[in-house]
Formats: structure tokens, C-alpha cells, sequence
């Protein structure tokens, strides 16, 4: 007897994200988070002046901004792939599917093996980052230039990103997507190539 259309357990495309191709190095990082810190009096100064502190934290927050539209991009070409894969198949065609389906699916109620590989890369606020990637990506089509942003938006990127995406997810009317039947796996781009280039070497032998 065929599976029930309701209790078939789906596999979405996969979740492939990218290097983000920034040239940031760690330490000026943590820099940028050692400015923020001695400018709010967490930590002592070192004598560095305070508009000094202030460009240093710009900075990092610029930094942040680039990598998360990255993220943002990795995300949106995720949401389409769903799209299409559910208009190809008989049993869910006929339904009305939004974007905000699948980024409900990876925000709110993370299937499990995604949420240990996420903590396996040492990645604990991921509900944060990826709505926050997603909220840049409804604002901007390219990443930003430094100059083209205020230094209010800067500092507080964060807040205006969370309501962007916010509004997006309230933008349309959406079927929440039970996690134990609807699965997609999580990959970086790398580790994705090497698993296709074993599965194809399989083949050849």
C-alpha cells in the first residue's frame, strides 16, 4: 500500500553555503570588538582615541553587514531551488507554497540534523544569523559600500535587519512545514564539492 501524501517524509534540495571571500583577518576582528568594549567602559582603555574606537567599530559592523548578505544570498537561492523542487513533484504541485515556507523551516523550527551540524561548527545563534542574512537580502541586491551607509544604521544593523525580515516573513501567508517530514541537509560549498566528486568516481569504477 503507497505512503499517504500526509505522512511522506520529503527531502528538499540542500542548503549549500559559500565562503564568504572577505579578507577581514581575526585579528582585526577582534579588534573591532575590543573598540566596542572600551567605548562602552566593559573594559579599560588603552589610550586609543575615541573617534578612533567609534571608525574601528564601523568597521566591524561593516564587516558583519558583508559577510551576513553573503549568507543572505546562499539563503534566497536556497528558497527558489524549494520552489521549484515542489513544482515538480506530483503530490505537493497543487499546494500554495511561499518563500516564507522554507525560511520559516530553517528559522524557526530547525530540523534536528541541521541544528547538530550548525553546532557542530561551533554556530549557536544561528536562528539570529540567518534572519538576519535574510533581512539585508530584502534591502540590498548588492552588498553595500561603506560610504553609502549611516553610522546609525551601522551600529545598529541588527535591529533593522531582525524587522526586515520580520516583515518579510509577514509578507505573504504561509503553510508552517513540519520538520520531522520535511528534511534538507546542510553543506559548505567545499564539503559539497568532495562529496559530489566521490559520488561521481563511485560511478566511474
Amino acid at each position: 500500500m503507497p505512503t499517504p501524501p500526509e505522512e511522506i517524509v520529503w527531502d528538499l534540495p540542500p542548503l549549500i553555503l559559500h565562503p564568504f571571500n572577505e579578507h577581514t583577518p581575526p585579528a582585526a576582528l577582534l579588534a573591532n570588538s575590543k573598540a566596542a568594549l572600551m567605548l562602552s567602559g566593559l573594559i579599560p582603555s588603552d589610550g586609543t582615541d575615541p573617534e578612533e574606537l567609534s571608525r574601528r567599530i564601523l568597521a566591524g559592523r561593516y564587516s558583519e553587514i558583508r559577510m551576513l548578505f553573503f549568507l543572505g544570498k546562499d539563503v534566497f537561492r536556497w528558497l527558489d531551488q524549494c520552489l521549484d523542487w515542489t513544482a515538480h513533484v506530483p503530490e505537493l504541485r497543487e499546494r500554495e507554497w511561499r518563500p516564507q515556507c522554507f525560511a520559516a523551516l530553517l528559522t524557526a523550527t530547525t530540523p534536528v540534523e541541521v541544528k547538530e551540524k550548525l553546532t557542530r561548527w561551533g554556530v549557536s545563534d544561528y536562528i539570529s544569523i540567518f534572519r538576519r542574512a535574510i533581512g539585508l537580502n530584502t534591502m540590498f541586491a548588492n552588498p553595500p559600500a561603506f560610504g553609502d551607509l549611516a553610522g546609525e544604521f551601522l551600529r545598529n544593523y541588527h535591529k533593522y535587519a531582525d524587522s526586515l525580515c520580520q516583515r518579510f516573513m509577514e509578507m505573504e501567508e504561509y503553510a508552517a512545514l513540519d520538520p520531522r517530514r520535511f528534511h534538507f541537509a546542510l553543506y559548505a560549498s567545499g564539503e559539497y564539492s568532495k562529496m559530489l566528486e566521490a559520488q561521481w568516481e563511485e560511478k566511474a569504477e
